[in-house]
């Protein structure tokens, strides 16, 4: 029986782009490629370690990397073998990962999960996971690691948010001015533009802003509106031509910060994930 090379066996399928959803700053699309040949999505795997239990549980337990998108993609596929049983049942594996680039700390997060793609480089990947089979018959637990390199280059950039001040204080009503700018020319000029403050120290966000509403919830015939968000739908971002948003935001004598979102669109036909998310600065309370 044929086999299929290494490589093949550790670059596997594409990472695919994220739906409209919170993701960490300043990732996209890059914009139109140069002459040379930019790595595609893939996906790197290495043994990272086997876990064992009593009369015979096994679980063989891989670290991959998803690179070559805006996001980095975490996961932990394991292999289960169950006491006095030559069959391999199904694994479940859950857990949370911690990625260290130069010894420092790149991302965590949860299993399976996505970051933001950091970059390339060597990444010390350490997760503590759960292993189950299905049907039952394994259940194990421990720590895991492995080292990866990626060499896939980070995204540039598509979009950016600014805002014009970082602190706010409590029991006063702060102007914020924000600035959402596109600067590649792939995609179009919609975008939602998204603000939240902590709902239980009752903030209030305002703006007298027409493309701005703050977000509407209950049960029709309800007119109650949330008043720590607003949600901001632009549709005239261009390269060269930034949309400016003006927002009061009303403290008590609680804190909150304020962060902020932005989903915009990208070329891609009628495919059902055609958009990214972008996180805006996020505004303390001093």
């Amino acid at each position: 029986m044929r086999t299929r090379p290494a490589r093949l066996r550790t670059l596997l399928g594409a990472a695919a782009l994220l739906p409209l959803g919170v993701v960490a700053p300043a990732w996209a699309v890059p914009d139109p490629p140069s002459a040379a040949a930019v790595e595609g999505p893939a996906t790197l795997c290495a043994p990272a370690g086997i876990l064992s239990g009593p009369g015979g549980q096994r679980a063989s337990v891989s670290l991959c990397l998803g690179s070559g998108t805006p996001m980095m993609a975490v996961s932990a596929p394991a292999t289960c073998r169950r006491a006095a049983s030559p069959a391999r049942p199904a694994c479940l594996t859950s857990g949370t990962w911690t990625a260290r680039r130069d010894g420092r700390v790149a991302a965590t997060g949860t299993l399976p999960g996505s970051r933001e793609y950091p970059g390339p480089g060597t990444y010390e990947i350490e997760a503590e996971v759960r292993v189950r089979s299905d049907p039952s018959g394994v259940d194990l637990r421990g720590t895991v690691r492995a080292t990866l390199t990626l060499t896939a280059p980070k995204a540039a950039p598509t979009h950016r948010v600014e805002v014009d001040r970082g602190t706010l204080r409590r029991g006063t009503v702060t102007t914020l001015t924000y600035t959402v700018s596109r600067d590649s020319e792939r995609g179009d000029g919609s975008a939602r533009f998204g603000l939240i403050g902590e709902e239980d120290s009752g903030v209030e966000l305002a703006t007298d802003d027409a493309r701005c509403v703050n977000p509407l919830v209950g049960r029709h015939p309800s007119t109650d509106r949330q008043p720590f968000a607003l949600d901001c739908a632009l549709t005239d971002l261009q390269p060269g031509r930034p949309a400016t948003v003006v927002v009061r935001v009303a403290l008590r004598d609680t804190c909150s910060t304020v962060v902020s979102k932005l989903g915009y669109w990208i070329p891609q036909g009628q495919a059902l994930y055609t958009g990214g998310m972008l996180a805006g600065p996020t505004v303390d309370c001093g």
